[in-house]
């Protein structure tokens, strides 16, 4: 499991590594109860519950997946704090691998991220889940 965060850079690669280790319930607990998920090309769901029935429903259909940071900035403390990421998340479907490039935003808020966004072409994923 990872350690502790101690600022938001850390809680933001905290939480990917639980969601990458397969512990999904780690990862919704750094998040805050009404918590907003916008996938900005496709939906947004409020609250841990909706977010684990999306997520976890999308990630139920993978083999494997993981989350590649490239680059990520950070501002603030785990009270009022802001995460931006370069990210490619690679997802194992029916044995071939489909790759998203995403950016991410993450507001953190009293230790919990309070708002994940992230923004990514629709078109290419939805051609590439089509490939697979």
């Amino acid at each position: 499991m990872p350690s502790v965060p101690k600022d938001p850079d850390s809680l933001v690669t905290s939480f990917f590594e639980s969601i990458q280790g397969h512990h999904l319930t780690a990862a919704l607990d750094m998040m805050s109860q009404d918590c907003e998920y916008d996938n900005v090309p496709i939906t947004k769901v409020f609250g841990r519950a909706a977010i684990e029935q999306t997520l976890g429903g999308f990630l139920a259909e993978c083999s494997s997946y993981e989350w590649i940071i490239h680059h990520q900035v950070a501002t603030g403390d785990l009270e009022h704090g802001v995460v931006m990421n370069e990210r490619t998340d690679r997802f194992q479907i029916d044995g071939r691998w489909v790759e998203l490039d995403v950016a991410g935003l993450f507001v953190v808020s009293e230790s919990k991220i309070a708002l994940w966004r992230d923004y990514f072409d629709r078109e290419n994923f939805a051609k590439a889940l089509a490939n697979k």
